[in-house]
């Protein structure tokens, strides 16, 4: 097997291999800003600099030719290589800057040339405290600068479009952003404009970057130069938890990290799967911050007269249903689960009425044909259609839910916005006892007598099946009001939130919902009512699912964490994708 030999180490490497990537793999450190692997090697940055050469072989023999001392001669390159651009070859050497003063010199070197017109605005950048090229002037830069003329100055706060602000003195012309719109999106919207010393990123004359993509060349920006127009000064990473999860606003499932403080979520960015979305994700999966944020039901209210609700407590509400539930046979409940629900959710839901005698709980898919792209939007609206299919609820489309509910009593809705995404109107409901378990104030919740407020995948763990039949799930990011981040241990607990008191302007009350999981509200719904129905937590559910059903056997949160997700032995289900 071909032999590679870095600061002094041996390793061995199949295939082709570039030697940033390889020295990365083996856990070890060389500093970049250009180099990403899903993308082109421009090699343009020259801050991965390293020593190489090549044992040197008899031609004739085929062996290594040895020195005085007996160890083999080493027949170095005549410049120093960039490494992400550099093709091991079988006995290659290379020496990092932890062994070579030569390679640790051409990096500090390379920063002092970055640095001489890089603004010093640490304190007010973005970017500061996750900023590579911050961290890496710190561990391998120069301890000062020589330059004491006057810098370089271009275009600030540029609106490149509506969700990316350009501050150009910050750009040290990596090009991720432009080979981003070329090689990932497609999109082609940027290029570099200007040239030396004073160009930049930008668009052409009268374009707006507009990529449903576009948030992703914030992320992978090295530095502050491209932000994002929602969260400029918004907070300081050292701030915020991090705290992974999925992206719900659409069937592909990309795995993301919600960023809080004071239990507002202030920032999604993508977390790194290779099996669903590579480091990207789409624009509209951010927006979501809003949906947590914002327009929450919180407590339980009841329809008074028109539109007008009020809110009541948790015990007239859980009286409340029981009534409307104890004055109706079973046949005359409908049950209607949603694809925009955890399989938890929908799992405990339709097992709680069905123990009642009512029927399995139909749903019916978020589908926008023509919606879907070829990567990461799809047509499928909802991150659980699959999940619903796993768990065995009945599908059906609009004119099968109004059939159903003209001939029910009782309808109960499970986190869907059945009346906003038009597959029910609010005439359909007039009629009837509409009780809605929902995250949000809906036309759907508008439209019910009775709102229960339940946790949104933020406030969760649960699972969720995409289109592609692989499950994941997500984990808790926000308190509520039943809930604390020191007692959760599934919960990242954060500085502020580790030294606040309820005292510090930082710290709100009100941005805690007054909601509980669905499955903990039907567990008091049950004592009400008499019912042997009981789950302290998503994983006893999602356990006895696993001993139920044949395709999730084996499969448990603990794998699903390693794995990051699990592909289900299952068919691909008819999910219409562009």
């Amino acid at each position: 097997m071909p032999e590679v030999f870095i600061d002094n180490e041996r390793y061995e490497f199949e295939g082709d291999q570039m030697a940033l990537q390889f020295i990365l793999d083996l856990g070890m450190e060389v500093p970049f800003f250009c180099y990403h692997p899903s993308m082109s090697i421009p090699a343009n940055c020259r801050q991965c600099m390293v020593k190489a050469g090549q044992y040197i072989k008899d031609q004739e023999t085929g062996e290594y030719e040895l020195d005085d001392d007996g160890n083999r001669k080493i027949r170095w390159f005549p410049k120093m290589q960039t490494s992400c651009a550099l093709k091991l070859s079988d006995g290659m050497v290379i020496q990092t800057q932890e062994t070579s003063e030569e390679a640790e010199r051409a990096q500090k070197d390379t920063l002092e040339f970055l640095l001489i017109n890089h603004p010093l605005d640490c304190p007010i950048c973005d970017q500061a405290g996750e900023c590579p090229l911050q961290i890496q002037t710190y561990k391998y830069g120069p301890e000062g600068s020589r330059f004491e003329v006057k810098k370089v100055h271009k275009p600030k706060r540029v609106q490149l479009g509506p969700r990316v602000t350009l501050d150009a003195e910050r750009c040290i012309n990596c090009t991720r952003c432009v080979r981003f719109a070329d090689e990932i999106s497609g999109s082609k919207q940027l290029t570099i404009v200007s040239r030396g010393d004073k160009n930049y990123p930008m668009t052409a004359p009268s374009e707006t970057f507009d990529d449903p993509y576009s948030l992703n060349t914030v992320d992978i920006c090295p530095v502050g130069a491209l932000t994002s127009t929602d969260f400029r000064f918004k907070a300081r990473v050292w701030e915020m938890n991090q705290t992974p999860s999925i992206d719900i606003t659409n069937g592909k499932g990309c795995n993301i990290d919600l960023w809080t403080r004071d239990n507002e979520v202030l920032r999604i960015t993508p977390r790194h799967n290779s099996e669903v979305n590579d480091y990207w994700m789409p624009d509209e999966g951010r927006k979501a911050f809003e949906q947590f944020n914002n327009n929450r039901v919180s407590r339980p209210s009841v329809k008074l007269d028109g539109d007008n609700h009020s809110n009541t407590s948790w015990n007239n509400a859980i009286e409340t249903f029981a009534e409307a539930l104890e004055a109706h046979a079973p046949q005359e409940l409908l049950l209607i689960g949603s694809p925009h629900a955890s399989v938890e959710e929908n799992y405990a839901f339709n097992k709680f009425f069905n123990l009642l005698g009512a029927s399995t709980a139909k749903f019916i898919p978020h589908l926008i044909s023509g919606y879907g792209d070829d990567f990461l939007i799809t047509d499928d609206q909802a991150p659980n259609t699959n999940g619903c299919r796993l768990i065995s609820l009945e599908e059906t489309d609009s004119a099968g839910i109004k059939t159903a509910v003209a001939e029910a009593e009782v309808v109960i809705i499970l986190a869907d916005d059945l009346v906003g995404r038009e597959a029910l109107s609010a005439d359909d409901l007039s009629a009837k006892y509409t009780v809605s378990l929902a995250t949000n104030k809906t036309l759907t919740t508008r439209a019910s007598d009775l709102v229960i407020p339940i946790t949104c995948v933020a406030e969760h763990a649960a699972s969720y099946v995409n289109v592609d039949g692989r499950i994941q799930r997500s984990f808790p990011a926000k308190e509520t009001k039943y809930t604390n981040r020191r007692l959760n241990l599934e919960m990242s607990e954060g500085r502020l939130d580790r030294y606040g008191t309820n005292f510090d302007n930082w710290v709100k009350e009100e941005h805690k919902i007054d909601c509980l999981p669905a499955w903990e509200f039907l567990n008091h719904l049950a004592d009400r009512l008499g019912l042997e129905f009981q789950y302290d937590h998503s994983r006893t559910i999602f356990a006895e699912l696993s001993d139920q059903i044949e395709s999730l056997r084996g499969v448990t949160y603990e794998r699903m964490d390693d794995e990051q997700g699990v592909q289900l032995p299952i068919e691909q289900n008819e999910v219409t994708q562009a």
